[in-house]
């Protein structure tokens, strides 16, 4: 009986610590403005991107979702308008594996919209393949499409009195590698079809959103826009929905207990747009809704210089 006591007593400790570390939870407390303003964001039909898009809805924004998948953004824009009674919620097709898609979709935007005011870029994936441009998947996607669009909307965002661009990354980061020979010549961050083999690829494209906001917040300088990126915390969402089936198994329970809503998952980005005052941070890691330290090689100014130079020539934008 005192075994089973103590054993007890030991799981609980853990599920204890593991919620008020790795698990925890916070809420976004900031209240600009959206009455007015356009936010684009990319994947906001589902997991964080639909809460977070719901929750500037709610706010008065005007929301623009960039999304593969016409039905499922379809669906979702119909939830959001259900619960905020907004209608100024709207679907526009980007393939963030096709750079094309990329600049058709900021050029549509640019040619139609009067103003951009916030720019999230949200959307991400765990996973092996090529983007249709020859890419390793999760570099195109996380890293390059993103990288590309934001690129391309900088002129318009800059006519906002206060323009934000917030990019989801992950505490993943601390474990990703930037090699950049290896880069050059494969057009990809790793490769393999091993689980873990992707996963360090996923470290390695959520390294990349690191730093490419370093390098886009020294740029930035003297202007009305501001940066940051954050790790939204361990969420459950689709973002793992490319893994096997046994390793499903293994982690759906996990998540289950322990993960975070997609709701909780999306209160940093949402803190990110919402707090007054965060311009002074720009280029900064957010974390449970507050600044924190990125890992020491995420804070490289000459990797996060040559990634972005990289960055522009894969894309033709050199």
């Amino acid at each position: 009986m005192l075994q089973f006591v103590l054993l007890v007593s030991v799981v609980a400790g853990v599920y204890l610590l593991l919620n008020k570390t790795l698990f925890r939870r916070s809420r976004c407390r900031g209240n600009l403005p959206m009455a007015g303003k356009t936010v684009v964001i990319t994947g906001g039909n589902g997991g964080i991107g639909k809460a977070t898009a719901l929750g500037l809805a709610r706010r008065g924004a005007r929301v623009i979702m960039g999304c593969r998948n016409q039905s499922t953004a379809d669906a979702a824009i119909l939830e959001i308008q259900q619960e905020t009674g907004s209608t100024d919620v709207v679907y526009r097709r980007l393939d963030l594996a096709s750079l094309t898609s990329v600049r058709d979709f900021a050029e549509n935007l640019l040619k139609t919209e009067p103003r951009i005011d916030l720019l999230i870029n949200n959307a991400g994936l765990v996973g092996d393949g090529r983007t249709e441009d020859g890419f390793g998947i999760q570099f195109g996607v996380n890293h390059l499409g993103h990288f590309m669009l934001t690129v391309l909307l900088l002129d318009k965002l800059k006519e906002s009195p206060a323009a934000r661009v917030i990019t989801v990354s992950s505490m993943a980061h601390r474990w990703g590698n930037v090699d950049f020979q290896v880069l050059s010549q494969t057009r990809d961050l790793g490769t393999g079809s091993y689980s873990w083999q992707f996963f360090a690829a996923y470290c390695n494209s959520k390294l990349c959103n690191v730093l490419f906001t370093r390098e886009l917040s020294r740029r930035l300088r003297g202007t009305s826009v501001s940066c940051f990126c954050l790790h939204p915390g361990v969420i459950r969402t689709e973002l793992a929905r490319n893994i096997s089936l046994w390793q499903k198994v293994i982690v759906e329970p996990i998540s289950r207990l322990f993960f975070l809503s997609p709701e909780e998952g999306a209160q940093t980005t949402l803190h990110c747009a919402l707090q007054e005052g965060l311009e002074e941070l720009s280029g900064s890691y957010f974390c449970c809704c507050g600044e924190q330290e990125p890992a020491p090689h995420a804070k490289d100014d000459k990797a996060a210089l040559r990634l972005w130079e990289e960055s522009e020539r894969f894309c033709g934008l050199a």
